[in-house]
């Protein structure tokens, strides 16, 4: 192919040129989408030839199948091959819906519909989904089968309101996740789009939201993620983590900043029994920070959160959190990868409170008595162990985190810097999907990197004490014909794919093509892709395991002694 006798030609001098640092490091290969799809480690899957919006995506790796959410459809396809036959089902928005919404001055293309915004696993047979229903929020359940062999995919209830768990404009996010077959939502819970809360519902127990119209709590959110993570052994202590940006008014009360920050909420918290009833008594929130300092001391922010991702571990106090970060200044455009360890964010939220003192409302660290439990404690947990519910915290407890939701400190990245800075390109991050590496010389992460202009880059990020420490972006690959921008990844390491979604279609791609860096030792080792090695024939995919170990090690002499050979030849290399 043309890609690969161009890459034989440059790869060494693409090699220099990155490790050496641009404001603008080029990929190795860069493939086109027709390109990309000649290598064989691609499927596309689109429904029509119209926008369809295929933002909302569930991975099922038990059942071999991604479930996709869009306008007026909910889709189940093969996560094998996703340019197989899908199954289907029709969910419009009424017909009455639809020509009220008209009425009411709505985009008909683009918000008169049903955008399946809400799809979650609520048992082993059912999804739950939730759509905008033509700005009338309307939820159902879905039976997909016990087994991915039963072919099953349908609607078996009858459709009821989805105020509380969906946004009625699709073009605001809906963030959720199921615990326990109950609803964490946040979202706009009102047609105008003004009451912003975090929602649980779909629950036995009384709903639960956030405390409402409260700037403390909650000021113009435009929410990115949501997660469960636990903290400690005991189960009763995970929280929910809420991942977002804000408006916040600066001191002069005349101007609003976006901040980005996470907040956290106990899932067993039922609300205060005579203050905060039906509100969270356990919702906390912390400031994240993404910023590069410069030379003369002031920072320069990224301030907007767009996606995170959680790179989990054995031990969740070693989670990492990536997040990518663009910025709202009009002068200066750029995008960032921050990463950050869980164990920092939980210091955070176990660190002082803010107080607003003084006639400017400067925000301090407060300095009174901290009540017992400490605000923000699960009950039953181990540190309540004789707390049962909220609704059995002292009235002072209450009290104070109604007042009190805002940590003093801030979460910074680890290194107190991003991981990667991109400033004067043509393109701005959107989303991320990270995997954990086992390669022929150590562990890496290697990120993958969604563009606004339909593109992934894979990114590897080397170790900090390798002499060529930083990323290096190894591919940057067309997944989309149209340029349309990324709207959702998911990454399954099982599978080893990469499943990519916009307003145009689907595309599921490979994490690896080792064949495309050339046919010689030389084109495979400086590509310097974790995922793959020179096997003394070709460049091949490594296995880290067993067999294939075995034979990898033989052969990796050949390797180190091409190593040996290239770190005279260019130090900075290697």
């Amino acid at each position: 192919m043309a890609f690969q006798a161009i890459w034989v030609l440059v790869g060494v001098f693409v090699c220099s040129t990155c490790v050496k640092g641009s404001s603008q490091p080029q990929a190795r290969v860069y493939l086109t989408f027709d390109e990309l799809r000649e290598t064989k480690t691609s499927e596309y899957f689109s429904l029509t030839h119209h926008p369809l919006d295929y933002r909302i995506l569930l991975m099922d790796e038990d059942q071999d199948r991604i479930y996709v959410g869009s306008k007026d459809h909910i889709l189940s396809l093969n996560i094998n091959n996703i340019s197989q036959e899908p199954l289907s089902v029709f969910w419009p928005a009424s017909a009455i819906k639809v020509e009220e919404c008209k009425m009411a001055g709505k985009d008909p293309t683009h918000g008169c519909g049903n955008f399946v915004r809400v799809i979650q696993a609520f048992n082993r047979t059912h999804l739950y989904v939730c759509g905008s229903g033509a700005f009338s929020p309307v939820c159902t359940y879905l039976n997909r089968g016990r087994r991915s062999e039963d072919q099953v995919f349908m609607i078996d209830s009858k459709c009821e309101s989805g105020k509380g768990r969906c946004s009625f404009n699709p073009n605001v996010n809906t963030v959720s996740v199921m615990i326990n077959e109950e609803l964490f939502s946040a979202m706009y819970i009102d047609f105008m789009g003004t009451d912003a809360a975090i929602f649980r519902s779909l629950t036995k127990r009384n709903a639960v939201r956030t405390d409402q119209h409260n700037s403390k709590w909650l000021s113009e959110p435009m929410f990115v993620d949501a997660h469960v993570i636990p903290d400690g052994t005991d189960p009763n202590d995970a929280k929910v983590y809420f991942f977002f940006k804000e408006k916040l008014t600066d001191n002069s009360r005349s101007t609003k900043q976006i901040h980005s920050m996470i907040a956290r909420i106990c899932p067993n918290d039922t609300g205060g029994l005579r203050s905060l009833v039906n509100k969270w008594t356990t919702f906390l929130k912390a400031r994240l920070v993404c910023s590069v300092t410069d030379e003369d001391g002031p920072e320069t922010h990224f301030d907007e959160l767009e996606d995170v991702f959680l790179l989990e571990t054995d031990n969740p106090r070693t989670t990492l959190v990536y997040g990518i970060f663009t910025t709202s200044s009009s002068v200066f455009k750029g995008s960032a990868v921050c990463v950050y360890h869980l164990s920092d964010i939980q210091t955070v939220f176990n660190g002082p409170f803010a107080h607003k003192e003084g006639p400017n409302h400067q925000l301090i660290s407060y300095q009174g008595r901290i009540p017992y439990p400490r605000p923000g404690t699960c009950p039953g947990g181990a540190f309540t162990p004789n707390m049962r519910t909220t609704k059995e915290f002292p009235d002072d407890v209450v009290t104070f985190i109604r007042n009190h939701p805002l940590m003093y400190n801030s979460i910074y990245p680890i290194h107190r810097r991003p991981l990667i800075v991109r400033t004067g390109t043509d393109y701005k991050y959107t989303k991320i999907a990270v995997d954990r590496v086992n390669a022929a010389d150590g562990r890496y992460h290697v990120l993958f990197l969604g563009t606004d202009r339909g593109t992934v880059q894979k990114v590897v990020v080397l170790p900090s004490n390798s002499s060529a420490s930083g990323e290096l972006i190894l591919e940057e690959l067309e997944v989309f014909k149209n340029h349309a921008p990324i709207t959702t990844m998911k990454i399954s390491s099982k599978k080893q794919q990469l499943y990519v979604s916009s307003n145009e279609g689907l595309s599921q791609v490979s994490l690896h093509r080792c064949h495309i860096y050339g046919t010689a030792c030389a084109d495979c080792c400086l590509a310097r892709d974790p995922y793959c090695a020179w096997d003394g024939h070709a460049c091949s995919r490594f296995y880290p395991t067993g067999k294939r170990q075995q034979e990898h090690r033989s052969r990796m002499g050949t390797m180190n002694t091409f190593k040996t050979l290239m770190t005279m030849l260019y130090p900075l290399e290697w």
